[in-house]
């Protein structure tokens, strides 16, 4: 193997096209003062560094064939909602007040880069190996989970765009569909998601491979803590801090994990 394809070259390198990738789209967002560019650039990079990642190995089994396919099936499919969503809304309301600051529109995009690395590091750790992999029992089961996450987060996504497209949905909140189980279940398909990659791709990894598991972890604190629920949740909560129906259906419902309501 090329001494440009060393493990650690690779890292670096698919972690600076990430960052050129999100840089590129930044400029032109800033330029243009839209949020048009976010989540397709997201979705974007993900296919943009699969599909180097293998091309570079030069080995193209039927294991790393399966794996570039379903994180462009996921990639696809989130990049079609969200951007058809983005078209009808015209601006995303997370970016209020960050858009028009340079610095805080840069900050995102970078965090933006380095989310999408280390979401898709053990992926890129496989699709790089010249190793010949077969397909293991695990691998099926790795399927399986990211099968059950696909369908529960496209699911949850379609139930909850097609609810607020309804007028007569205005000022209100789902509680309908997968929602009736879960105050998040998109989140919880994706996090399934990535965790049914990880154990699509854990047999193979070696030595401190291993440790590519904070990629399912990461996702999971993200969307956890950071910057998937704790935004929601605040926004719901001043929303509707005096609707009482809502606070029935907090104090009743999953937060995440879809459960038969208490």
């Amino acid at each position: 193997m090329n001494v440009f394809f060393e493990p650690e070259k690779i890292l670096i390198t698919t972690l600076l096209i990430s960052c050129i990738i999100q840089t590129l789209f930044f400029i032109l967002a800033a330029i243009l003062k839209t949020d048009k560019f976010t989540d397709l650039t997201y979705g974007l990079t993900f296919i943009l560094l699969s599909i180097f990642s293998i091309l570079i190995s030069g080995n193209f089994t039927k294991y790393k064939i399966i794996l570039l396919f379903i994180i462009v099936i996921w990639a696809v499919r989130l990049i079609t909602y969200l951007f058809k969503r983005i078209l009808i809304m015209k601006k995303d309301k997370r970016f209020d007040g960050v858009r028009e600051n340079f610095l805080k529109f840069a900050q995102f995009w970078f965090f933006q880069a380095i989310s999408v690395w280390i979401i898709l590091l053990p992926s890129i750790i496989i699709l790089t190996s010249g190793n010949i992999i077969e397909l293991t029992y695990m691998s099926l089961l790795g399927i399986i989970y990211w099968l059950i996450g696909m369908i529960f987060e496209t699911i949850a996504d379609i139930q909850k765009f097609c609810f607020k497209l309804n007028p007569k949905n205005k000022d209100k909140w789902i509680s309908s569909g997968l929602w009736k189980y879960s105050r998040h279940p998109n989140y919880f398909g994706e996090i399934l998601c990535w965790f049914g990659i990880f154990v699509y791709i854990f047999p193979n990894l070696k030595g401190i491979q291993i440790f590519s598991i904070i990629s399912p972890l990461y996702i999971t604190i993200l969307l956890l803590f950071v910057s998937g629920i704790p935004i929601l949740e605040k926004s719901y909560n001043e929303r509707f801090k005096n609707n009482k129906e809502y606070q029935k259906y907090k104090k009743e419902t999953s937060i995440l994990i879809p459960l038969v309501n208490r």
